[in-house]
């Protein structure tokens, strides 16, 4: 992938306060083993492959490996042998709310999934407000390290990269609780830039871009920034493709919903308050927006989302009774279905909320921010369809890591070549 600095580089808010990126971590635990924790999931109803729930390309995530510090070509990512000792290669992203961890082997141009983990910590829990990271929030968060750094043990991971996003970009104490969950778990966290998230979810999700020869935005709305970026026209296939511009802005639904409050006493209070939340989205966004003005006016404009808004609400318009990956991830959606449900959602109270399948208790409250960061997106960017990516960060991880681990093989097996072609003085 060729890249270009993105032209807001020091306009973006959630600037990287973890020093350099990229480090790739060799874990030696400390904790004993720990309970593990199953997630839930179901097979769902889909409303056919047609114009109104068509599913996108399918896309082989590569693999590639790390054994340098420096960044590989991501253009380069190309077929890998299967590991002949069946090595495992993990990718964790702490996130402001969620806790994730993607273990797989390299399987031809493809990886194989071993193990995964998923956990609503809600790491940036009252961060709005009070600029650190709570002592409940941390303790939510060290609980859900240590089943990660049990699963990264007995899954004997070979190399693995683990990072922190948002809210320790911004904690006043995040520096203090990577350290923690080192001592702690033996995981050594890596506070990446808000470039090199958005440039991760990029690498993550893009091959479900749906085809087409127009200019794209890939977004990635987290618990405490979202990420946009625009992307060349074309680059459907295993191509990753060019960045042209990106932005972070320091909302999303976590740091959104903490900063406007969760009061919701009437259907007039709940309508003010979704449209102070898009405004405030809005207003952040307008760098963005007035430099892709003319981009987005290509009448074949692409969009494609990596995110719980995108995925929770995709899950509403295939009416599933409960969340199934393989039904939502690669879904194209009319954007007109997402804004009328995102509609829908912002009026009701958050019991109502609550009950419906695929939000639950958890997401009552934070789906509203979300959907307020989504309609933003879709004005300054009126793509006719929206992709849903149930991927991100986490593949982008362990497809860096495997890429950079091929090139190093290349350069090896090059190095032998030339040694053994030189002859004797």
């Amino acid at each position: 992938m060729a890249e270009t600095l993105p032209p807001d580089r020091n306009k973006s808010a959630g600037k990287n306060r973890g020093g350099k990126s990229g480090k790739v971590a060799d874990f030696r635990y400390q904790r004993p083993p720990q309970p593990d924790a199953r997630a839930c999931g179901g097979n769902g109803r889909s409303k056919g492959a047609n114009g109104d729930g068509r599913r996108a390309g399918r896309g082989k995530t590569t693999p590639a490996n790390p054994a340098s510090s420096a960044r590989p070509d991501l253009a380069d990512i190309g077929a890998m042998k299967p590991s002949s000792h069946g090595e495992a290669y993990a990718a964790l992203d702490l996130g402001t709310n969620n806790c994730r961890l993607l273990i797989a082997r390299p399987s031809g141009r493809d990886f194989t999934v071993i193990d995964a983990f998923s956990r609503v910590v809600k790491l940036g829990e009252g961060l709005a407000t009070s600029g650190r990271l709570s002592d409940a929030a941390m303790e939510r968060t060290l609980t859900a390290l240590t089943i990660c750094a049990d699963k990264l043990q007995r899954r004997n991971v070979r190399l693995a990269r683990s990072v922190a996003t948002e809210a320790c970009r911004r904690a006043e104490n995040g520096f203090a609780f990577i350290e923690r969950v080192r001592r702690e778990t033996g995981i050594a966290l890596d506070i990446i830039s808000a470039e090199e998230e958005a440039r991760l979810a990029v690498l993550g999700c893009h091959i479900l871009l749906e085809s087409g020869d127009g200019p794209a935005v890939i977004f990635d709305i987290g618990g405490g920034s979202t990420e946009l970026v625009l992307v060349e026209a074309g680059g459907e296939g295993s191509r990753v493709p060019r960045i042209l511009d990106w932005q972070s802005v320091p909302w999303g639904v976590v740091s959104l919903t903490d900063t406007v409050g969760r009061l919701e006493d009437s259907e007039a209070a709940r309508i003010a308050r979704f449209a102070r939340m898009k405004a405030m989205v809005a207003e952040s966004f307008s760098p963005f927006a007035a430099r892709v003005t003319a981009a987005a006016r290509h009448p074949d404009i692409r969009l494609l989302g990596t995110s719980g808004t995108v995925t929770t609400l995709a899950s509403l318009y295939l009416e599933l009774p409960s969340y199934d990956r393989k039904a939502v991830d690669g879904l194209i959606v009319p954007a007109t279905e997402m804004r009328e449900i995102s509609a829908r959602l912002s009026v009701m109270t958050p019991y109502e909320r609550s009950t419906l399948p695929c939000i639950g208790q958890d997401r009552a409250d934070l789906v509203v921010a979300g959907c307020a960061i989504l309609e933003a997106i879709l004005d300054l960017w009126p793509a006719r369809r929206l992709g849903v990516a149930d991927r991100g960060i986490r593949e982008g991880i362990l497809r860096s890591i495997m890429a950079a681990e091929r090139q190093s093989e290349r350069s090896l097996k090059a190095l032998h070549k030339q040694r053994s072609g030189r002859r004797p003085s």
